[in-house]
């Protein structure tokens, strides 16, 4: 056992002497060649997005156990939480007023966990809340995806309120963890059910963002033109992306304690 993980070992101490341009190129190297799996074994690339809700789900439940069994929400962000609350609320409203379909029952059932959560954390596991590690600000996330949404949101035929509260749901979902990854860095140490529940987010966003990239390569870019005109579809792609390289460098972290046989993350200075 201790030979197998000589090499893992070798590899993350090599990885983590190199600079941060070439830690930055190595995960995008890494990211494509994922792509270029998932497109290889995956056919039918819109289960990717089925994949996703189901991974993200997992990580729900592992929250939903936490707060359960464990009766705390230590290392959890409240800020995290209500963020989601939000995008989740302007994106059911906007799929009721512009495309009701699948995706607005799975994001009522995600809507009403977090309404929990949030009840949770706030009413009855209050004392084990961590209120000084939690200490990103909202108007910090929540007023540029307003700005930005403003200026640049869909060109379809719906009212101009609904398209600028469409951009400013999907703005602000691709930064809603900000404040939760603020945390674990003020902690410098995650507890498992902590850590699983956001490695869950991270494999459910890249799923997500697997997705996106592989459905705009399977049509040759028609997608982005279905979704309008201008700085829009770009704007979505990106959003997508940065969900995925937020979280990139904690999902590190984690795998490397996890092949290490460690039951928390302990995270270095300098990660976000």
């Amino acid at each position: 056992m201790k030979g197998s993980k000589r090499p893992i070992h070798a590899v993350t101490t090599w990885f983590r002497r190199q600079p941060p341009k070439m830690k930055a190129f190595l995960a995008v190297l890494f990211g494509l060649t994922a792509l270029l799996f998932l497109r290889i074994v995956v056919h039918d690339h819109d289960s990717l997005f089925v994949a996703a809700e189901f991974v993200h789900a997992l990580g729900i439940s592992v929250l939903i156990y936490k707060l359960t069994k464990e009766k705390t929400c230590a290392g959890l962000s409240l800020k995290s939480q209500e963020l989601t609350a939000i995008f989740l609320g302007v994106r059911l409203y906007c799929s009721f007023v512009m495309e009701y379909d699948i995706h607005t029952l799975l994001d009522m059932a995600t809507f009403g966990t977090t309404i929990w959560v949030i009840y949770m954390i706030r009413f009855r596991l209050n004392s084990s809340y961590m209120d000084d590690k939690d200490n990103l600000a909202i108007y910090y996330v929540v007023i540029p995806c307003a700005v930005l949404s403003l200026f640049i949101h869909p060109t379809t035929r719906h009212h101009t309120v609904n398209r600028i509260l469409w951009a400013f749901c999907v703005y602000l979902e691709a930064v809603s963890v900000l404040p939760q990854l603020r945390v674990m860095q003020n902690t410098k140490i995650v507890e498992p059910f902590t850590a699983h529940y956001v490695f869950a987010l991270g494999i459910a966003r890249f799923l997500s963002c697997a997705h996106w990239v592989l459905q705009v390569l399977d049509t040759r870019g028609r997608l982005l033109t279905a979704l309008g005109y201008g700085l829009w579809p770009s704007l979505v792609l990106l959003s997508e992306i940065v969900q995925t390289f937020i979280l990139a460098d904690f999902c590190y972290y984690y795998v490397k304690s996890l092949v290490g046989g460690q039951l928390v993350v302990r995270l270095p200075s300098g990660v976000v």
